[in-house]
């Protein structure tokens, strides 16, 4: 055995535990989200739900998604050895999302709120060029070759 052989080993070794890990915590996450809105519903008044305790299951069920994005990334780094940039910055996008929705504008200082506005364009313009570059309408779709990028 040689050492790139050993290394691959390893990494492939390694994405499956991290991809094991994933699973677990997305499964408890699922199961402590069906108990958060149990809980609540149950809780008086009977099958109402409180505007905080909405936010919680949310920001919650957001945080699912982000798990089951990640998975997926994993999945395709494991399968394909390349990492697709759209699911990454989609994590990215509901990870702002969900800090927006739970965020109290009241005790946030403007200059976060700024920055979080900040990261919001950052992120929806790099998937709009991913986007866009995946479907070829691009304009500097070609590396300095005449290669095709995609």
């Amino acid at each position: 055995m040689n050492v790139e052989t050993i290394l691959r080993s390893f990494e492939r070794m390694s994405v499956l535990l991290l991809i094991f890990m994933l699973v677990l915590t997305v499964l408890t996450s699922i199961i402590e989200l069906g108990w958060l809105l149990i809980v609540d519903l149950m809780s008086p008044p009977l099958l109402l739900l409180e505007v905080d305790e909405i936010l919680d299951i949310f920001g919650m069920f957001l945080l699912v998604l982000i798990g089951i994005e990640l998975i997926d990334t994993l999945h395709a780094y494991l399968n394909e050895k390349e990492v697709h940039l759209e699911v990454v910055l989609s994590v990215g996008l509901i990870a702002v999302a969900r800090k927006v929705i739970l965020i109290d504008i009241k005790k946030t200082e403007p200059t976060t709120l700024l920055g979080i506005a900040a990261i919001i364009l950052a992120l929806s313009f790099a998937y709009l060029l991913v986007k866009k570059g995946r479907c070829g309408w691009l304009l500097f779709s070609q590396n300095s070759k005449g290669k095709s990028i995609e």
